[in-house]
């Protein structure tokens, strides 16, 4: 049996090699320190879980759910958004429930790129932005996300053909990997390109609650017409350390809403209802949790930053998320110093290759791992490196 081409065309899982030296680091006995996942330690809140396990007892939650998902939970995403950023949305027309956030970034390329058409995805970026496209047979063009530029893509050196062939655009702030944020006034310069060349804007929001020194990130839904021209993506999973759960939504522009529910209601039957009732908690109870979150999140990476700085680079603190990405030193790619921090430290890193093109000369570090484990990772980098040549 031969599978089909588009599953042949998806390119090889880049941190196969190194998933197998850690596995071979720790058969050897050696305590691995994994500083490479992008996946919340910490439990989910306890009023969290106590709300799915009183709704999964209830036996009106165990037949199909709604795929677009229940008007309660779509009314809470909509309540979430008016407290936090001021933005009204129609539960009903402009927010669609997710099996997580990742499930919608995807399909939404099955939704509107026909074969052969173009999505336009940063770089660095989400590998799932360029995979949706690709298995539906249609084309990435990839946006340099420079430092130079505060990581956001340089509208204006998109070539005119490219953009007027383009179908959707893709963007994430606070961005994974690098950390940056965008203000409104990009927001708003991206809603006047989104409409002159009639763009769907695709934003991913997913790291927007996990923010450092009081710096509240914006929605790009607050910008100006946004609404007209784009959706944004969110979930539970960073935010309350939901990650599994897989509850998320998109909300934004209704005809998009709508194209994608009928998408879904064709793919999957919905979220499990106990766990919608779960996220409705999360989102309308109190918020001291994630207060208490970005406080942990923001040790960690202040941890991070002076290591580094103490081992050669010159970093700035990142404003969001949970990373940090970082240039490799002279004479390496980012998959060669993985391999090496692995050997010599048993330290895992993210190479920066499996976010794109132009992100070979970086890596990531997760700040998922308690503040002891994580200094003890770095004193570790650093009997091994010793300072490093940039």
């Amino acid at each position: 049996m031969e599978a089909a081409q588009t599953i042949k065309n998806l390119p090889p899982y880049l941190f196969a090699r190194i998933e197998k030296l850690t596995a071979e680091a720790k058969a050897a006995g050696k305590d691995v320190i994994s500083l490479g996942i992008g996946d919340p330690d910490r439990p989910t809140p306890p009023h969290i879980i106590a709300k799915l396990i009183e709704q999964a007892q209830n036996p009106a939650n165990h037949q199909y759910p709604s795929s677009v998902g229940m008007l309660e939970f779509r009314q809470a995403v909509a309540d979430w958004y008016q407290k936090r950023f001021g933005l009204k949305l129609d539960p009903k027309t402009e927010v669609v429930s997710l099996l997580g956030s990742k499930e919608g970034i995807a399909h939404i390329s099955f939704c509107y790129l026909n074969p052969g058409d173009l999505s336009l995805v940063p770089d660095p970026g989400y590998p799932v932005y360029a995979i949706g496209a690709l298995l539906g047979n249609a084309r990435s063009y990839p946006l340099p996300l420079l430092p130079e530029k505060g990581f956001l893509p340089d509208l204006q050196a998109i070539p005119d053909a490219v953009a007027r062939e383009a179908k959707i655009m893709f963007l994430n702030y606070p961005n994974n990997p690098t950390g940056a944020t965008a203000d409104l006034k990009f927001f708003q310069e991206v809603v006047e390109f989104a409409r002159k060349y009639d763009i769907l804007v695709c934003h991913d929001a997913a790291y927007s609650e996990v923010f450092f020194d009081g710096k509240a990130p914006v929605s790009f839904l607050q910008a100006e017409g946004a609404k007209e021209v784009g959706i944004e993506f969110h979930s539970v999973s960073k935010t309350y350390n939901m990650t599994g759960w897989r509850v998320g939504w998109a909300a934004g522009n209704a005809e998009a809403i709508d194209v994608l529910g009928r998408f879904k209601s064709n793919v999957d039957s919905g979220v499990f209802q106990a766990l919608q009732y779960a996220a409705i908690t999360a989102l309308t109870d109190s918020q001291d949790c994630v207060k208490e979150m970005r406080q942990v999140y923001q040790e960690r990476r202040d941890v991070v930053v002076a290591g580094l700085r103490k081992m050669g680079w010159n970093l700035e603190p990142p404003q969001a998320t949970i990373y940090v990405w970082a240039p490799v030193p002279k004479g390496y790619t980012s998959s060669s110093f993985a391999e090496l921090i692995l050997e010599k430290a048993a330290v895992v890193i993210t190479p920066g290759l499996g976010y794109g093109e132009r992100s070979d000369g970086y890596f990531r570090i997760a700040l998922t791992q308690e503040v002891d484990r994580i200094q003890e990772a770095l004193d570790r980098m650093q009997a091994a490196l010793g300072v490093m040549e940039f």
